[in-house]
Parts: structure tokens; sequence; C-alpha cells
């Protein structure tokens, strides 16, 4: 194996098809999106939201990047 072909390896190529940036934003859509159809409740439907949001910017942002980060050290 050469070193560089390791270094261009995407994360998202080592996750499986439901851990893939699609099903987590179509996951994250469709979570609130049901909430509010069946309960029509702010209260529920808003803290659901909120946390997908927070799991977006954990998992499509900042593991990404971090990944990035530690592939690119020698």
């Amino acid at each position: 194996m050469e070193p560089s072909s390791e270094k261009s390896t995407s994360l998202w190529q080592l996750k499986p098809w439901w851990c893939q940036p699609w099903s987590i934003v179509l996951t994250g859509l469709t979570i609130p999106a049901i909430s509010w159809v069946w309960l029509h409740r702010w209260w529920i439907t808003m803290p659901a939201s909120l946390v997908i949001l927070m799991w977006w910017y954990l998992f499509l942002y900042l593991v990404p990047k971090q990944y990035e980060i530690t592939q690119s050290e020698p």
C-alpha cells in the first residue's frame, strides 16, 4: 500500500450507507417533520430540531474536519 492512497481516502468512503451525509440530513429533516405533523407541539419539535442541528454540526462538520487534519499529519 502506498501512503498517498491512504491519505486520499475520504471519511465517507469508510462509512456504511446509513451514515452518509445524505442519510443524516434526510433523517434530520424527517424527524422534526413527523413530530410536527403528528403532535403539532412546537415545544417538542423545537428541542428535537435543536438536538438534530447539534448532531449535524458534530457529524457533518467537526468529525470530517478532524479526520482531514489527522490524515494530513505525517
